[in-house]
């Protein structure tokens, strides 16, 4: 099994070059297809296994980006550095001393196995396997001037049995980390004493899918106009710039109650409730 990770935004995004791997009798090369140059496949690096366990890489040519100083580097955590941080007595992590700036760099595992880590001023999420960054959790623009600390959210005053309906018998679930309890990541301001708890997904990962698949995007906009065309002849051109109204309905949770009663999404879909003044 090969597990590999290749930074889709510099090579997809604007070269338009592609990824390849080749296998061997003595292990694999990487390659990259460069669609501007007719797919040209130019040979990266060499890898050869040693042993089951461990192999050595040698790149074929010095990449040219690297020829000049506008080359971007990036910190990328690697086993035993000094920026690995752990719990405390109390089960606890305040990962980073004060608030976070640009010069903060810090990465740690959460008792899942989640590898979670500060730098650039962000919160990210890398791989548990190759330590290759997943994705965004916490920007910039959310994170600046907040400590992020962890805490314990798995004590016995937490783990009562729920007696709503529909949660008859559930409990505090049991991380992988030999029965180590769930955690809660906190991104916390001391200028204003709020607390913001980073719920992760419901596959266990942070990272924040921001960006929405193209082809599903593709799709969704093709149903719209389909709708919009359907609105013009039903209802006529509209009398406004802008074309009738057509709004989407998605399937996101919306609520944390245990019945599902309604689908309205205030303001869009449904009446908005305004605060009384």
């Amino acid at each position: 099994c090969i597990k590999a990770w290749f930074s889709g935004h510099f090579h997809l995004g604007q070269d338009y070059q592609s990824r390849l791997l080749r296998g061997n009798k003595d292990g694999f090369e990487i390659c990259t297809v460069d669609h501007l140059n007719g797919g040209a496949v130019r040979l990266d690096a060499t890898i050869s296994y040693t042993d089951s366990n461990h192999e050595v890489g040698v790149y074929a040519h010095e990449h040219e980006d690297l020829q000049t100083d506008n080359f971007m580097k990036v910190y990328s955590p690697t086993q035993g550095d000094e920026c690995y941080i752990t719990l405390d007595s109390d089960g606890n992590i305040d990962a980073v001393e004060g608030c976070v700036d640009p010069e903060t760099i810090a990465w740690w595992h959460m008792n899942c196995g989640r590898v979670l880590g500060v730098y650039d001023g962000r919160l990210i999420e890398y791989d548990p396997s190759t330590l290759a960054p997943l994705g965004l959790v916490v920007g910039q623009d959310e994170l600046a001037g907040k400590r992020v600390v962890v805490v314990s959210s798995s004590g016995e005053e937490n783990c009562a049995v729920s007696q709503d309906v529909g949660l008859e018998g559930a409990d505090c679930a049991v991380a992988v980390d030999e029965g180590a309890g769930e955690q809660a990541v906190l991104l916390v301001d001391d200028h204003d004493s709020s607390v913001t708890v980073i719920q992760p997904n419901e596959d266990g990962s942070y990272w924040r899918k921001i960006v929405r698949n193209k082809i599903v995007r593709m799709k969704e906009k093709r149903r719209v106009d389909a709708a919009q065309i359907y609105a013009k002849g039903a209802f006529g051109e509209p009398k406004e710039e802008g074309g009738p109204r057509v709004v989407s309905s998605w399937g996101p949770y919306t609520q944390i109650s245990g019945t599902a009663t309604k689908t309205g999404v205030a303001g869009l879909t449904a009446k908005a409730k305004l605060p009384a003044t």
